[in-house]
């Protein structure tokens, strides 16, 4: 395997909804490894995922994980996850769904450049942006 750059998200408590929705948008194989199966059983952060990563059928890689607890947990603007090609249908597809319970930052839409872009913040709060590339 060449190497490959994706985000990680951190979440604080929710890393197992936020990947499940990012299974049901983008499709692929979701795997999840909680705390307690990897030698920490009776913690209180038994539940809570050490380790998420979604390979989809697109080639995304997206991994994420809950913030244990002891653990600072600091949201903000330090990632933001960018999805961009040409497949107008399946990008328009995926905005549509990552805007539902979101907060859209810029509308999906013809920009200076000639493409379509947009920004939106997930309903658990991470950033992506979208540019569906100018056919021509």
């Amino acid at each position: 395997m060449s190497s490959r750059l994706n985000p990680y998200l951190s979440f604080t408590d929710n890393a197992r909804q936020a990947l499940e929705l990012y299974k049901e948008i983008f499709g692929g194989t979701l795997t999840i490894n909680t705390f307690g199966e990897y030698g920490q059983p009776d913690s209180p952060d038994a539940d809570k995922i050490m380790h998420g990563q979604l390979e989809t059928p697109s080639g995304f890689t997206l991994m994420g994980a809950d913030t244990p607890t002891g653990m600072d947990h600091k949201p903000g603007n330090n990632i933001t996850v960018s999805l961009s090609g040409d497949d107008s249908e399946e990008l328009r597809g995926y905005w549509t769904k990552l805007t539902d319970g979101g907060t859209v930052a810029m509308p999906l839409e013809k920009q200076m450049w000639g493409d379509e872009f947009g920004m939106v913040v997930d309903k658990f709060g991470i950033p992506w942006m979208v540019n569906i590339t100018a056919q021509g």
